[in-house]
């Protein structure tokens, strides 16, 4: 008889939740779920009640007799449990929106994990995280960590680096995307073909074969990507496209946020744009959040809505839940993840984390070799590896030069004065989050440095 198991979902009320059941459900003949505990904190509790009430409904509909919890007491929850899911957002939505509009209000890149504002949600994250690994070390030490939260490599970095804990794979839905949108542009299906990744968290490429024939076929999904009017990737990054001739000559396809280093321009346009007329991407979340959690109130609702695509999660399941079952069960998928590099890579440290694909099973993910990158894409990587460790460091240490530098590495930060007030001003903003630069923002704000954007002030001034 299959051990039944205990999963916990850090982050519970968050609106992905119905995506992670969903999942759940769906893989419940390969893996029984006992039962299943939703954590959130004091400021998050109504809408983990809400999103609660409706995992439950989706259970009862599926007919499996599995039990959710709701709670605020974390240790309670993670007490002997089988797998801690982890996505959750240090400071809400709030936070976000400050991540963006205090670098948007200087002309740099206002975005959840790059630049700026991925930077500082590390910052946040990186402290909560060792937290939680400290308390499951105690609780549930046998248990595996699987962590969505953003930025997703940099938070597995901190956890593998400095929490010492090695079962934790991070994960992300981009890769996943891939596999579903590439193959319908050379008329094969997601099983006909044999991706490759390597790279970093929202940094990565990778390579596709025809399973069949095993001629590879990246140029042809280039030439067909490329084509006027296609788009493919996540909903929330703008399908500004790709020069087809860089990636001809780069053999492989980036990640679609890529467009940010690649397209740096028009991307910056479109996002001042929204900036000054419909908000950044967080006020447009909180918006879909918004009527998401009305649609989630409704009683009879027993099923994900199809508006949750448009949160920008699509496929969250299909790499989390696919993921544990495939410890669970040792099915020894392939599946794309971040994890010790362990020669996958050879451009970068065995031992720093690495998102590439992997065969998992119950000993946990075991790399793929993805070979050197280009010249070029090597540089890209290692800098990128550089910037990322150097934020892990400055996040576990409270080092405000360490931040600085990580600043002046980052391509989407310009270095100079400007870079510095960014940095002084998120600082300042997301001071109740950050209690190890405490040292640091009291320089910063003795100086007399103020948020110049009026509504990352507002929200600031207002505690939030």
């Amino acid at each position: 008889m299959k051990k039944k198991v205990k999963i916990v979902t850090i982050g519970g009320g968050s609106s992905y939740t119905p995506e992670l059941i969903e999942g759940f459900i769906k893989r419940y003949e390969e893996m029984p779920v006992k039962e299943i505990w939703l954590v959130d904190i004091p400021d998050g509790e109504k809408k983990m009640r809400i999103v609660g009430e409706m995992a439950q409904r989706q259970w009862d509909a599926s007919g499996y007799d599995v039990k959710v919890h709701m709670t605020l007491n974390r240790r309670e929850a993670l007490k002997d449990a089988d797998f801690v899911t982890t996505q959750f957002r240090v400071g809400l939505l709030n936070a976000r929106v400050k991540d963006e509009r205090i670098p948007l209000s200087y002309g740099q890149l206002g975005q959840e994990t790059n630049g700026a504002g991925g930077m500082f949600k590390a910052f946040r994250t990186i402290p909560v995280i060792l937290d939680i690994v400290e308390d499951m070390k105690e609780l549930c030490p046998d248990a595996w960590l699987i962590n969505f939260t953003n930025p997703s490599g940099m938070v597995t970095e901190a956890v593998v680096r400095y929490g010492h804990w090695d079962k934790v794979v991070g994960l992300c839905n981009v890769p996943v995307k891939s596999l579903f949108d590439e193959p319908p542009l050379v008329g094969l299906d997601q099983q006909d073909c044999l991706f490759k990744f390597g790279g970093l968290n929202h940094f990565h490429f990778h390579r596709v074969y025809n399973k069949h024939t095993g001629k590879e076929i990246t140029q042809d999904i280039i030439e067909a990507m490329t084509n006027p009017g296609v788009h493919i990737g996540p909903a929330n990054v703008f399908s500004v496209p790709f020069y087809r001739e860089q990636l001809q000559s780069m053999g492989m396809i980036p990640c679609s946020y890529h467009r940010y280093y690649f397209r740096e321009q028009e991307m910056m346009n479109h996002l001042i744009e929204e900036y000054q007329t419909i908000g950044t991407r967080a006020e447009q979340v909180k918006e879909i959040e918004e009527k998401l959690f009305e649609l989630y109130k409704d009683p009879h609702l027993d099923h994900k809505p199809e508006e949750l695509a448009k949160r920008g999660g699509a496929h969250y399941s299909d790499a989390a839940c696919e993921t544990i079952v495939s410890i669970y069960a040792n099915k020894n998928t392939t599946i794309v993840l971040s994890t010790k590099n362990n020669g996958a890579l050879p451009d970068l440290p065995n031992d720093c984390v690495v998102e590439v694909s992997a065969i998992v099973g119950s000993s946990g993910p075991q790399t793929l070799t993805f070979g050197p990158m280009p010249m070029a894409n090597k540089g890209w990587l290692q800098a990128m590896k550089a910037m990322e460790l150097c934020v892990c460091e400055a996040a576990v240490t409270g080092d405000y030069g360490l931040a600085l530098e990580a600043f002046t590495l980052n391509p989407q930060t310009t270095s100079g004065a400007d870079c510095k007030e960014i940095m002084d001003e998120l600082f300042i903003a997301h001071e109740k989050y950050l209690p190890q630069f405490k040292d640091a923002i009291e320089k910063i704000k003795a100086s007399g440095v103020t948020i110049k954007d009026d509504k990352a002030r507002a929200l600031t001034e207002a505690g939030l």
